[in-house]
Order: structure tokens, then sequence, then C-alpha cells
């Protein structure tokens, strides 16, 4: 098995796509703007106590105020409330962060109100990002990210890993971190951790203690509410979350992004940093690795799988439904062995898309029915075969006797939805034909309106192969030789795949879109 990681960086956002062994298994796209991922530490304060939920509303800087129940002020808070009154009367630097006296726990069963009152300022950390109409979801239980270990400052516990497996090194790691860790900071650690030596760990905990401490000095000059520590870029911090020693190549398509990967896996592993390529290329990174032509087939209400047999996903507020089809398929043998050939089939699609679209809440499948007790058992097993890989927490409930399963997978974002469906070419969705032969003259005015108006150096443009071709055919008295002639410009025409008919896309010489 081979992973590899294909990286589009443009101005306006950065996609990432997960291959495993060439085939689509994530796929995560964040705009360079957006703000309040999960991770990002703010200084926030308290809107509104809401007795009846035991929680608070809590302002953030989102347009919808940020939930934070109480269970989730974790059991240190009034030790990091201290600190932050320390902060306040600027005596944080008088006032080391290990020589800090712990306050005792805040009571499991206590009211928010004993806590928190409404004008109070926090630390909190986004545990869910903003979804739908729902504002993010916080915590006071603070904690900052690294490849092999999370460090939880003002906590006593060290914890381990249960995916290593092996009690020997749970032990080994346990101690090692108790060696190490200073006073008021806990660790938890990761599963990449198994088998890395006290050198390589010590020097992560220090610059994840630096990193905070440093974020945190900084509490007397903040405004409410502000950013205090955001999460790492979203392209080193999906790397750092699902990098393993199989990954074979992780291309980017921009040069410095490049740079600053290969510099972050060479701290995981010197010898894999020739694995980070910039790929420079003239067509499109995705529509050259073919995850445009995936995109295409995996997303939209009908996903085909095997031998005719599809899936049907519908999304509702509450859950996802999962309905599972054999389809056109030939059908031999009896209808048992064919619909327990199909489900097995389906409960591998069904977690590629779980993982895919970053599908959360509940999830109800309907597979094929089965009659006997042994095959539903052996979907069972499969489903928690194919799932073991997924790194979001999930739970896994046995088929009942009408062959439905349920599923709950935590949501922390927005799920990924794209629309795979396209407008008819001819009529754009309205029902009324234009000529065809007028879109070549379109695209005419908006290269003239490009390079006359916005005065633009150059110009690329992005169409469907058959448009393309017959833009470029003929070596002098193209219509594009022609343009170049005329502006005496730079105009390149890329052609896609994933473009409609009679679509099109402009770019300027920063590769910006121009919008017309």
């Amino acid at each position: 098995m081979s992973n590899e990681l294909i990286i589009d960086v443009s101005s306006s956002h950065v996609e990432i796509a997960l291959l495993d062994n060439k085939r689509l298994v994530e796929l995560n796209r964040e705009s360079n703007d957006f703000k309040f991922q999960v991770g990002d530490i703010y200084l926030a304060k308290v809107k509104k106590i809401m007795p009846g939920l035991n929680a608070a509303f809590v302002d953030v800087g989102y347009e919808k105020d940020a939930f934070l129940h109480y269970l989730d002020l974790g059991p240190q808070f009034q030790t990091l409330n201290k600190f932050l009154k320390l902060a306040a009367a600027k005596k944080i630097k008088l006032t080391p962060f290990p020589k800090i006296n712990p306050e005792p726990d805040i009571n499991k069963d206590g009211k928010i109100s004993e806590v928190l009152k409404a004008g109070q300022t926090i630390l909190v950390q986004i545990a869910k990002e903003p979804i739908s109409t729902k504002g993010p979801r916080l915590t006071s239980e603070l904690s900052v990210a690294g490849r092999n270990m999370v460090l939880v400052p003002f906590s006593d516990k060290i914890s381990v890993s249960q995916k290593i497996e092996t009690t020997e090194e749970k032990t080994r790691l346990k101690k090692l971190i108790q060696s190490i860790c200073p006073k008021n900071y806990g660790v938890i650690v990761r599963t990449a951790a198994e088998g890395k030596m006290v050198a390589e760990l010590d020097q992560e905990l220090r610059r994840l203690i630096s990193k905070y401490e440093n974020a945190l000095g900084k509490l007397e000059k903040q405004v409410v509410p502000s950013l205090v520590l955001g999460e790492s870029d979203r392209t080193i911090s999906l790397i750092r979350d699902v990098y393993s020693s199989d990954f074979s190549n992780i291309y980017i398509n921009d040069e410095d992004a490049a740079a600053d990967a290969k510099e972050y896996v060479g701290t995981i592993d010197s010898e894999k940093k020739k694995i980070v390529r910039y790929y420079n290329g003239k067509m499109p990174i995705f529509e050259y690795f073919g995850i445009d032509k995936q995109i295409k087939a995996s997303f939209g209400k009908t996903v085909s799988f095997k031998s005719g047999a599809y899936l049907i996903i519908e999304h509702t507020e509450a859950f996802h439904v999962i309905d599972v089809n054999s389809g056109n398929r030939s059908k031999t043998g009896d209808q048992e062995s064919n619909a327990l050939e199909v489900n097995l089939a389906a409960a591998e699609e069904i977690a590629r898309q779980l993982r895919l679209r970053d599908m959360g809440g509940i999830i109800v499948i309907d597979f094929i029915d089965m009659h006997g007790n042994e095959n539903r058992q052996k979907v069972f097993e499969k489903m928690k075969e194919v799932m073991a890989s997924d790194r979001t927490k999930h739970n896994i409930l046995p088929l009942s006797k009408f062959c439905l399963m349920q599923i709950t997978r935590q949501r922390v974002r927005q799920e990924m939805a794209i629309e795979t469906e396209e407008n008819c070419p001819v009529c754009k969705g309205t029902g009324k034909v234009t000529p065809t032969l007028l879109f070549i003259e379109e695209i005419e005015v908006r290269v003239r309106y490009i390079f006359e108006e916005l005065q633009k150096k150059s110009l690329t443009i992005e169409l469907h192969p058959f448009v393309g071709a017959f833009l470029t055919r003929g070596f002098i008295f193209s219509k594009v030789c022609r343009w170049r002639w005329k502006y005496r410009k730079k105009i390149q025409i890329v052609e896609m795949n994933s473009m409609s008919f009679l679509g099109s896309k402009y770019y300027d010489e920063h590769h910006n879109e121009i919008v017309i």
C-alpha cells in the first residue's frame, strides 16, 4: 500500500487530496481567509449564561455566538482562570508558568453559573467548526497538538494512545514522558510516538511548550475577542496528522508551500524529505493526477462501486441515509450469496465515502436483506475492518434483522459537498438555446476586455478540450495565434476534462481568477 498527498495551492484556497493506491480517499478544501479551525485558541467573552442547558454562549468574533457546555470547561478551569487574571495584571513574566500553584478541580456535577458570569473573559479552544446555522463548539480544556504528542496545560496526566498495542511500549513511553515533562503540563502520547527515542520526544515537547507559552505571554496586549494561538498551516497540520512511513509522494504546486512541507517532513524523518516534490507542470495538478475525474465520479447522490451495484446517499438535518442497491449486475448463485457479496463490497465503498465527504453525526445504512445471522455478522466485521483506518472517532452497531446498520461518526467541521451535475451546455439551464457559434465570439470579447480594460499582462484560459482544440488548430492561423499577434500578449489555452462544454475560466499572470 502506498499513500500520496496532492496539494493544490491557489490565492483563494488550499485543496488537499489523499490517495490510497491512486484511489481518492480524503479531500479537504480550506479557504485562505477561513477562521475558527479546530484547535484555534481564542481570548473570548461570555455573552449569556444558559442555566437550563448548563452552558454559556461565548463571543469569539464569529457572526454567531459559540457554545460552551459546563462539561467542556475541563477540570483545571479554575487554574486557567487564575492564569488569565495574572496575565491581565501583567504578572505573567514575574510568575513562570510551571510555578503557578494549581487550583482545585471544578465539581464534575456543578453548574455553569458557579464558575462563569456574563461579561467574563476566558480562554477557549475551537472543538467544532461552525456547521450550517450553528456557531463553533468550544472547550476550555486547552491542548496543543504535535506529531508525536498532544500537550495539555494545567494537567498532571500522562496518557498513551490505545492504538499502541504492546503493554511494554506503552509503559516505556509513559515513563519516558514522565521523566521529561515539567510541572503543570500533561501529555497525550500519539500513535506516531511508537518506537521513538527520548531525544526526539524531548525536542518536540520543548517546541510545543515554547509555542504555547510564547502565545500566552502576549495576552496582556490582546483585545477581546481575538485569536491567541492558531492551529498550524492547514497543509502542515494535515501532513502532521496523516503522514506515515508508507507515504511515497507529496506533490505541491506552490514552491513556497513545497519548501515548508519539505522542511516539516524533514523534522519527522530526514530521509523522507525527498518525497516532497514541487509540481510545475502546465496542466492543473488535480487534472494531471486524475483527481478531478475521481471527484466527479465519487460525489453526488448516486455512487457506483461494483458490477453495476450502487449506493444512494441522502442527507437530512438529523442524519444521513445510505441505501445499497445491487443494480443490474449479473446474478449468479442464490440470492443470499449475491446479497452478501454486494454488501461486503458496499462496506468498502461506504467507509471511503464517509472519509471522502467527512460525513458526521448519525449514518443509517440499508444493506440488501440477508437472512443468515452469520452473513450479517460478516458484513459487520467487514465494516469494522475497513473503518479501522478512519482517524475520526466513530462507533458501529451490528446489523438489525432488517439489515440496517447505524454508525455514529464525530463531526467537527462542515461536510464536504461538491455539486457534480452540470447545467446543459446548450441552454445553460434556462431551457432556451443560444447559437453555439457565438461562444467563440464571447471568448474573444472577454479577451479584449481583459487586455484593453483591465490591462493584464498575460492570460490563461481554461476550456473544454473540444473548444480548446478548435481555438488552437493550425500553427499560424489559429484563433489563439491571431489574438496573441493582435494584443502582443501571452495567451495560454489549458484544456480541462472537468470543464463543461461551453464553460470557461480566465486567470491573470499571477494565476488569480478574473471573474467577468
